[in-house]
């Protein structure tokens, strides 16, 4: 099996959910959210991270309208 090396180097590199919070305080940021709503949806991802798994996340993000 041939595999694409951009692809490999990228599924090489390792998880990280605090890298994921800091997408997310960028992504708002950027968005103009204030402080407040920046910290309600980073303790909201703490939880999401303790119940959903990896790929039950990609599927709602797949299969959402965003």
């Amino acid at each position: 099996m041939n595999c694409n090396p951009e692809l490999a180097a990228l599924l090489s590199q390792p998880w990280s959910n605090n890298a994921c919070r800091g997408y997310v305080i960028y992504a708002m940021e950027n968005c103009g959210f204030s402080p407040k709503d920046i910290r309600r949806v980073v303790a909201e991802l703490h939880e999401v991270f303790d119940f959903c798994v990896l790929e039950e996340a990609q599927q709602h993000f797949e299969n959402s309208p965003y």
